[in-house]
């Protein structure tokens, strides 16, 4: 008996670790729009609290309430911080995890930094290192099977010029 407890327990701390790192899972075209970088950190952009507490201080928006999750419109998304263009809206694709998610960024535009617990790689703006998720390689959503998962405030939304 007591060992069955202690296998329920284990069980039960397991799926607790799984749903936890759930939770934070959150041929390139160049962009074609005309978008201002600032180069210049006293000319980047103003940040809200939640805007700053993710882009600054490494946060995490909750999953499921960005507002670019759902967004299919075609454009450039760019970095909130500093204009930067990051990602085209042909590499979205809906990975079901809560985030926007993305299967490549704009060649040079992303730097991809080990996290501190090794577990995961962090992705941030290659102008201005503004946080914006993590990447996740080998699971097979896309051919390229790569996932940027990136949070929404950390990003605007240029639409392409019709």
């Amino acid at each position: 008996m007591k060992r069955l407890s202690s296998i329920i327990n284990n069980l039960v701390l397991f799926a607790g670790f799984l749903l936890l790192g759930s939770l934070q899972a959150c041929a390139q075209k160049p962009a074609q729009v005309p978008v201002k970088k600032n180069t210049n950190a006293m000319e980047w952009n103003k940040l809200t609290k939640e805007e700053e507490d993710v882009i600054v201080r490494k946060g995490t928006e909750y999953p499921g309430t960005g507002e670019l999750l759902n967004n299919t419109a075609k454009g450039t998304y760019t970095c909130k911080r500093c204009n930067a263009p990051l990602y085209r809206s042909e590499t979205k694709f809906d990975a079901q995890c809560g985030w926007p998610s993305f299967d490549d960024e704009i060649k040079g535009a992303v730097l991809r930094i080990p996290d501190a617990d090794g577990s995961r790689t962090e992705i941030v703006c290659a102008n201005c290192k503004a946080h914006l998720g993590h990447v996740f390689v080998g699971e097979g959503f896309t051919a390229k099977s790569t996932r940027h998962c990136v949070n929404s405030v950390s990003m605007n939304f240029v639409p392409d010029a019709k």
